[in-house]
């Protein structure tokens, strides 16, 4: 029988640990990584010198070998990493948080020793950014230190982290012109436009970027060529121009446009509210006005996705 068992919290039975490791690698979709953003992030001492701190956190460290699961590791408050100083030859070391089971590597016991604790992976590549091959461990940060360095400096501290399941979450906003509405050519200045398009976008704290898609469906454009560009507004950050170039002549007619921008969420950002609108940049070059009316789709969709900070 290939089967673990008893299956887990079966009345009575007994119950292997890898059963539960392997409970915490299916929960965690096999991934592995820190918890949220700001999870045992690497900084310099307050005061620097030959050690790093870690700041409290939790992730989560995948076996090294099939079938060992996945373990849970909490560091509570900050811990501080030694580091050795360097010689005449700069060097990279990484830091990770490292678990050593003795059922799979090492000798270490479960009852005296530290099963779980930080390692520091000396003369490694100034490229790596993973642990080595064959250790259960999460890489944390790689410092690059230059020749007879003993004081860690921020400027030395890559941070390599990942979340092992980082969160995302994705709105959709809809909104329709109860009338016409004409952006009038000429003075090469940005406006506010189209009124309707404006919308309360509540942000997850825990975000660190968004991906806008906004699109208007319908756009008129008359009177002669149009020259102009438009771009989203969320909050304080600004998305990339587009422009909207049009040589059809003085007929009426209507486009699709679609803005599409990936922006960083400033900290003074999540957990608050913000307005998401656009603009719109009239030039001179060209004499064409543009409208919307009750025709005009205007669509924005956002979605906020999470990354170490």
């Amino acid at each position: 029988m290939t089967l673990i068992n008893p299956p887990l919290l079966t009345h009575g039975g007994t119950h292997q640990a890898r059963a539960f490791r392997m409970m915490i690698r299916d929960l965690a979709r096999n991934s592995q990584g820190v918890t949220e953003g700001d999870d045992l992030k690497v900084r310099p001492l307050e005061t620097p010198g030959a050690a790093v701190r870690v700041a409290d956190g939790s992730a989560v460290v995948r076996g090294a070998t099939w079938g060992q699961g996945s373990y849970t590791q909490y560091n509570v408050g900050t811990a501080t990493v030694a580091i050795a100083p360097t010689g005449a030859t700069a060097r990279s070391d990484l830091v990770c948080l490292r678990v050593e089971d003795p059922e799979y590597e090492g000798t270490r016991d479960p009852e005296s020793d530290d099963i779980g604790y930080f390692h520091v992976v000396s003369n490694v590549s100034a490229t790596t950014t993973q642990v080595p091959a064959g250790m259960t461990a999460v890489a944390l940060a790689r410092l690059d230190l230059p020749p007879n360095t003993a004081v860690i400096t921020d400027a030395m501290i890559k941070d390599v982290r990942q979340i092992a399941n980082p969160r995302r979450e994705r709105r959709l906003y809809t909104a329709f012109p109860d009338g016409l509405s004409t952006l009038k050519y000429s003075d090469n200045k940005w406006h506010t436009w189209p009124s309707a398009a404006r919308w309360s976008v509540p942000v997850p704290s825990w975000a660190t970027h968004a991906r806008l898609v906004t699109t208007i469906a319908g756009l008129r454009l008359t009177r002669a060529d149009v020259y102009a560009r438009m771009q989203s507004v969320f909050g304080t950050e600004k998305g990339q121009d587009t422009a909207v170039d049009d040589d059809q002549g003085s007929q009426t007619r209507r486009n699709t446009v679609v803005l599409a921008d990936s922006l960083s969420v400033p900290a003074a950002m999540r957990g608050t509210t913000q307005t998401l609108y656009l603009q719109a940049y009239m030039s001179k070059m060209e004499t064409g006005d543009l409208s919307v009316d009750g025709a005009t789709s205007l669509i924005a969709d956002i979605e906020f996705t999470e990354s170490v900070r």
